[in-house]
Order: structure tokens, then C-alpha cells, then sequence
């Protein structure tokens, strides 16, 4: 076991400075996920490495809320409430200095380069960008993940941080593993349930995003929201 440990602790030494070294020579953009994680969290464990550690969390992290961060990486294996709390830390920090809060959306492509990581997601995540009445972003929230093909959504699970947030009006979004952005008869049904239901509690439903990582289809843009089609 001690032999182990020491090999674990070689290999977080050896890959740490690489990664500052990286960091420092061409900016905090250039690490990666996983990268920038193992600089948060500094060292793996017995069971862990911090390499397979950071890739557990970077995982996680796409299916957490901001409220449930901490909760939801306590639940891996290796991950104590003071690694958790140190990754929330670094995301809260990153959050407050984010280039869309406040973001101001004027028309669909504008919402695309603050949702495209999802893209890029094996599960279908549903989302739901919460907007004041200046059309600024004031949060991005994941409302359900689904499988490879589907995801199941609920309107109180949609609306339920707008109307936390005091929002004026939200933009739904949701990305297509399979690359192919052209809505489905289920995408169209519901959306038509969600512009129902968003005109009975108020919050204006502007437009709904489908997108993968190279492309997007806006609903709005084809005449799809409000025209009588939904």
C-alpha cells in the first residue's frame, strides 16, 4: 500500500508543475478541464490519482446546479467537503468575474457561446437562461439531463429559478448528441407546453436554442415561437 502511495504521489508531483507551467507561459485558458481542476485541488489520494480524480469532478460538475456543487461531489469517492468546497470556491470566483453575467442578448447567436460547452455533452441537458427585463443574462441553469436521445421536462422545473430570480423572461436550450439540430415532434410539443404555461405565471419564453457543437437551430429564427405552429 505504501509503495502505492508513493507512486500516486510521484505521479501528482510530476503532472502539477507541468500544468503551472503551462498556466503561467500561455494564460489560465490554455489547461484544460481536468487541468485546471488538479490546480484547485492539488494532489489525488490512495484511491485516486489526481489525474482520474479531476476527470470524476469535471463529470460531475456538468450535472450540477450552482446550489448542489458542493452535495454532489462529496458523493465521489476521494472527494472530502474540503476538496468539494475548494472546486465551488474556484466556480464562484470564476461565476462573479463570468463574461455572461449581464450579458445582454439581443438576438439567438448571442446566447450560443455561453451554452456551447453542452454541446459537446454525451446526455441531452436541458437548460434554461434566466433574463432581466434589459434581456442580460442573469444565470444559466441545468433543468434535466437526459439519455443519448431524451430528456424529460417539467414546466415547474423550468420556471422555477425565473421565479426565484425575479426573471422577466427565459431562453430555453438544449443540445443534440447526435449532432443534428432539427427539432423533433417531442421539441416542438414541448415547447408549445412551456409558451402555456409561461404565459399563465408571466415570464416570457423568447426563444428555444437546440444546439450541438458546431450549429444550432433557433426557433425564432424560423418562425416557430408565437407563430401559431406551436
Amino acid at each position: 500500500m505504501k509503495g502505492r502511495l508513493h507512486i500516486i504521489c510521484m505521479r501528482a508531483k510530476e503532472y502539477k508543475p507541468d500544468i503551472r507551467e503551462k498556466a503561467v507561459r500561455y494564460g489560465l485558458q490554455y489547461p484544460e478541464d481536468e487541468e485546471l481542476v488538479m490546480m484547485i485541488i492539488g494532489s489525488g489520494n490512495r484511491d485516486a490519482p489526481v489525474e482520474l480524480l479531476a476527470k470524476k469532478i469535471v463529470e460531475k460538475l456538468y450535472d450540477s446546479n450552482p446550489d448542489d456543487i458542493v452535495r454532489n461531489l462529496c458523493t465521489l469517492k476521494g472527494v472530502g467537503q474540503s476538496k468539494a468546497l475548494a472546486v465551488a470556491a474556484g466556480i464562484e470566483l470564476g461565476k462573479r468575474r463570468s463574461c455572461h453575467f449581464k450579458a445582454r442578448i439581443r438576438t439567438p447567436g448571442d446566447i450560443v457561446p455561453f451554452i456551447k460547452q453542452y454541446g459537446m455533452c454525451s446526455r441531452e441537458h436541458f437548460l434554461a437562461v434566466t433574463l432581466n427585463g434589459g434581456h442580460e443574462i442573469i444565470q444559466i441553469h441545468v433543468v434535466s439531463i437526459g439519455t443519448l436521445t431524451r430528456t424529460l421536462i417539467h414546466p415547474r422545473e423550468v420556471f422555477v429559478d425565473a421565479i426565484k430570480e425575479s426573471a422577466s423572461s427565459v431562453i430555453l436550450c438544449h443540445n443534440h448528441p447526435s449532432g443534428n439540430c432539427e427539432p423533433s415532434e417531442e421539441d416542438i410539443e414541448t415547447t408549445r407546453i412551456l409558451i402555456n404555461a409561461s404565459l399563465i405565471l408571466g415570464i416570457a419564453v423568447l426563444d428555444h436554442i437546440i444546439f450541438d457543437t458546431k450549429d444550432y437551430f433557433s426557433f425564432l429564427e424560423h418562425g416557430l415561437l408565437f407563430s401559431g405552429e406551436i
